[in-house]
């Protein structure tokens, strides 16, 4: 009498995701530890799917264990990759699990660049191999019933969240198998089995007939339940399993019926309700009947059959002879309680209790997409408090050079190279003069035209393939289901046109460097010059012994250590604001895990907020403080000049001494511009 249905499953061709995944983590992560472990999990994600799909899997538990780790990975993975038709491509393929094929050999099968119909199709084969493990339990021994009763229900939760989520997965119709309609009704199937398992359970294990009978008419609901959704669907009846599945259910529902009511009429006798025990057992009997005419080649119910003919047998001759209670009409017996003891096992990722992240360290593409954000913002603050101080060193700079300072309190002698000069000589020459200058100017035009011709062609490109697009949607009309090459690549012509802006902007900037350059080119070669060329070439002047040791250098000289250690704090404080850091990785999870979602913009400006709130406050005191210090130098100097003896050749030896002055400053700016240039050109080649 207990036969039950299984499910078939889905057959998948090989899919390389090494390839692919390899490729998308060598783009994006730049870590070598990173790329090495991401690619080895990637590997490891190939050969479990092999495992999992690529093979005959045995009815067992251990076969069920691979595919519900492999369900769980694919989970686990989607939120940490881009999986989109226009940037990690991956297209599965999949065969109808009812379909046997036409007489020429071809079966149905759909190929879908979709995560989620892996997922469905995955999720389809664990419900299906619950189906066919629990099918092949033992019912005559406790264990094998409760392990069936385990996997029914299994299999009913899975079918059943296929059926909520497979639409919402897809981008177009799923073939038959995976539709609502066959996994709803599979669901109810498999629900309607376990209600069944547990019927047989209690009957051996001897339980009240009440319970029993309640046990029965469920599983008797169930079963109805499962036909009617089976026959009134419009397109199910065609597939060859449901055709075979439908007399099934019918018989399945008249027999659990027919349990009901004997199970029923057992506690009638026992509460002496002889008439309505025998009105119950002749319901029994024509329901016996009806499986045995209708669905004989399905189910065998003689053992049931001749059990309710010897009792109502008995009952009637008892009755007959005793008790000549009055038997009810059928109408008037009191409905038979239902007792639901299964349900669907809610699919609740991990499902496997051994289940563990190939790429557990990998943040899902929510965090890395807020972590991008906020480092824009964090390059946003870092730059602006970097370019205030390095504007204000220059400004600095350039007020001491219009002044000869430091050279002009140094050059007291009149007819010695000041000690700033010949640092600043030596440092440009240490840096490469004029050479160095020369090469990075020279390199600056290849790569910004290779980057230009890169930007072009990808224009071009993504242009043809909107073009194409657009003719063949014009061609097929509704048929062309494929998502607009406008919305589809709308990021990536947004990112091109954020990098021409910035193609234009470096040419504009080239122009300004090389005319900085041109202006003090002829100064900064004298800096490169040996020391006697050097001092050669600066006039002397008569020496001005009457400031010697006067109090107006003292506190100049004084000043000028002040503008000094206001620099060098400076120095330390841009270092510091490069190297502060904040584990915003943590935030993000955190906040994706407690909200499903990453207010990104309130997180980053909060963190940022806090770690910069102080660095911003010290710059601001930086640059009030080297204001103060340049008035005070102003005015000291002003005093200094006119003290100071006035001739010819001391003008002329003031003017060249503030030209190389300048000249190194201009040097310094300039080599840090154009290797900071070249660095950005090469990373966007």
């Amino acid at each position: 009498m207990a036969t039950f249905v299984s499910v078939p499953l889905k057959k998948s061709t090989e899919v390389d995701l090494v390839k692919p995944l390899t490729k998308f983590i060598s783009a994006t992560y730049s870590a070598a530890e990173d790329q090495g472990e991401y690619v080895r999990a990637a590997e490891e994600l190939n050969k479990l799917r092999k495992s999992a799909v690529g093979r005959p899997l045995d009815k067992h538990e251990s076969s069920l264990e691979v595919l519900l780790r492999y369900y769980d990975q694919l989970c686990a993975i989607e939120p940490k990759f881009p999986f989109s038709e226009n940037q990690l491509c991956l297209t599965f393929t999949w065969k109808d699990a009812f379909d046997k094929g036409s007489l020429f050999g071809g079966s149905v099968k759909l190929a879908l660049a979709s995560l989620g119909y892996e997922k469905s199709c995955v999720l389809f084969n664990i419900g299906a191999l619950a189906s066919q493990i629990a099918y092949e339990q033992n019912f005559d021994n406790d264990e094998g019933l409760k392990t069936a009763a385990k996997y029914y229900q299994l299999a009913s939760g899975a079918f059943s969240y296929i059926k909520d989520t497979v639409l919402s997965a897809l981008n177009r119709e799923p073939t038959m198998d995976i539709s609502p309609d066959a996994v709803g009704a599979l669901s109810q199937i498999m629900l309607a089995q376990a209600q069944e398992v547990f019927f047989l359970k209690a009957t051996s294990d001897k339980m009240k007939d009440a319970i029993i009978a309640r046990l029965a008419n469920q599983a008797a609901d169930f079963y109805g339940d499962a036909f009617k959704q089976c026959q009134y669907k419009e397109n199910l009846p065609k597939y060859f399993y449901f055709q075979e599945v439908l007399p099934v259910l019918a018989a399945k529902h008249c027999i659990m019926q027919a349990n009901a009511e004997y199970h029923q009429s057992l506690l009638a006798k026992q509460q002496k309700k002889f008439g309505e025990e025998i009105g119950r057992l002749q319901h029994a009997t024509e329901l016996v009947k009806t499986v045995a005419s209708r669905y004989d080649e399905y189910i065998n119910v003689k053992d049931l059959s001749d059990k309710i003919s010897r009792a109502l047998t008995a009952a009637k001759k008892d009755n007959d002879f005793i008790y000549h209670d009055r038997v009810p009409d059928l109408k008037d017996l009191e409905a038979i309680g239902k007792a639901a003891l299964v349900k669907s096992t809610v699919i609740k990722v991990p499902i496997s209790q051994k289940f563990t992240d190939l790429f557990e360290k990998m943040v899902p593409l929510a965090v890395q997409h807020s972590m991008s954000a906020y480092n824009s913002r964090k390059a946003e603050i870092v730059n602006r408090l970097i370019g205030q101080m390095r504007e204000a060193t220059n400004l600095s700079n350039g007020v001491l050079a219009s002044l000869n300072l430091p050279a002009a309190v140094e050059d007291l002698s009149g007819d010695s190279i000041p000690q700033s000069i010949l640092e600043k000589s030596r440092a440009i020459i240490q840096q490469g003069g004029l050479q160095s200058i020369d090469q990075l100017i020279k390199d600056l035009p290849e790569l910004l035209q290779r980057n230009r011709e890169i930007l072009d062609e990808s224009v071009r490109i993504l242009d043809e393939e909107e073009a194409t697009d657009n003719e063949l949607r014009n061609k097929f009309g509704q048929r062309w289901q494929r998502t607009a090459s406008n919305d589809l690549y709308k990021p990536l012509r947004t990112e091109g046109g954020n990098l021409c802006k910035f193609l234009d902007q470096a040419v504009q900037a080239d122009k300004v460097v090389k005319e900085r350059y041109s202006t003090h080119r002829d100064m900064i070669a004298l800096l490169c010059k040996p020391e006697a060329e050097l001092n050669a070439a600066i006039p002397s002047a008569n020496p001005a012994k009457t400031l010697q040791g006067s109090e107006v250098v003292s506190v100049l000289r004084a000043l000028l250590a002040n503008v000094n250690e206001v620099k060098m704090e400076r120095e330390k404080l841009e270092n510091d604001i490069k190297s502060a850091q904040c584990d915003m990785t943590s935030k993000f999870l955190t906040a994706l895990a407690q909200d499903g979602a990453i207010n990104e913009e309130a997180i980053s400006v909060t963190e940022l907020d806090n770690i910069y709130g102080g660095y911003t406050q010290k710059v601001q005191q930086s640059l009030k403080i080297q204001e103060e210090i340049l008035g005070k130098i102003q005015n000291s100097h002003q005093e200094f000049s006119t003290m100071k003896q006035s001739n010819a050749d001391a003008n002329q030896r003031e003017e060249m001494l503030k030209k190389l002055a300048a000249a190194h400053d201009s040097y310094v700016e300039l080599s840090n511009n154009l290797r900071e240039g070249t660095k950005v050109c090469t990373i966007h080649y």
